[in-house]
């Protein structure tokens, strides 16, 4: 049996209709063994020496309608060994509950919070559930920019007292998936780097700006100006090769429309004379002017 030595979150958003949880831990590709979630029925944590059955067996339960205390109660008493596993959930309704039993290693403990619970292992000290607590508490907009904010306070106040090798976060909703087609809103793993948490914060800000709906405040009006930076950038990437004019143009607009398809822009890409603000900033990025050519 392998020890998954971990810090976790398990969360629900009500306004979203969203289940979530976010992880992290010395121990190679945690997000494969910690983290499970079912739309309409709750979101499970299953560490230290996981039992991962938890997680199947306890949204199964949980989307029948049985709370997570109950759930909780029932898993534990069918397992022989539950006192040296730990475990949050958090069902439909958003009712957390956790466990961290007699044989879990120090530091180990749980907070439970109005639609939330942290529980951790083999942590520093409390400082690192205390501060993923207050931090998610405090912390505004989606579900996932708060478990991710939660997750990276309790990694600097602390975290996995062995180090840091993964993390993970996976929030659900119903046809939140990629076209709709399942409730997998957000599906991110880091699952060895030194410093895992901090990818996977970028890695949510990639997600936000791949598959986020963009808004109308953020289209910019393409001027002269905005035109002659756009032109320069496009002629810098090679897929444009007029004249620098700062008109916006048919061909620059082509140009423009398939750089975006090649970064995988499409959802963020919008006819007309303006260009969506987040897009625009994320290419300025990827693509700086050579020194001279701004």
């Amino acid at each position: 049996m392998i020890l998954c030595a971990t810090f976790s979150i398990v969360a629900f958003d009500p306004a979203r209709q969203e289940w979530g949880v976010a992880v992290a831990s010395k121990f190679l590709a945690a997000g494969a063994v910690v983290p499970w979630a079912r739309a309409g029925a709750g979101a499970v944590a299953t560490q230290s020496y996981a039992n991962t059955r938890f997680g199947p067996e306890g949204l199964d339960r949980m989307a029948k309608g049985l709370s997570a205390e109950e759930t909780l109660a029932h898993l534990l008493a069918a397992d022989p060994e539950r006192e040296k596993r730990q475990v949050g959930l958090v069902d439909r309704a958003g009712r957390a509950a956790a466990f961290t039993g007699a044989e879990c290693l120090p530091w180990a403990g749980h907070r439970i919070g109005e639609g939330f619970c942290c529980q951790g292992n083999l942590l520093v000290d409390a400082r690192t559930l205390e501060a993923m607590a207050e931090t998610f508490v405090k912390t505004t907009g989606e579900l996932a920019d708060r478990l991710v904010a939660a997750l990276l306070a309790g990694d600097r106040a602390g975290g996995d007292r062995r180090g840091r090798q993964s993390a993970a976060i996976l929030v659900v909703r119903e046809g939140g998936g990629y076209g709709g087609f399942n409730d997998r809103y957000m599906d991110l793993r880091v699952d060895d780097d030194p410093d895992p948490v901090a990818k996977l914060k970028d890695l949510v800000e990639l997600h936000h700006l791949y598959f986020g709906t963009p808004r109308p405040e953020d289209q910019i009006p393409i001027d002269a100006a905005l035109a002659r930076e756009i032109q320069r950038l496009l002629r810098h990437v090679g897929l444009y090769t007029g004249e620098i004019t700062g008109v916006y143009d048919e061909a620059t607009r082509r140009a423009l429309e398939t750089l975006f398809g090649i970064e995988n822009l499409e959802e963020r890409w919008q006819p007309g004379d303006a260009i969506d603000r987040v897009a625009w900033e994320f290419l300025r990025r990827r693509f700086p002017l050579p020194e001279g050519d701004a």
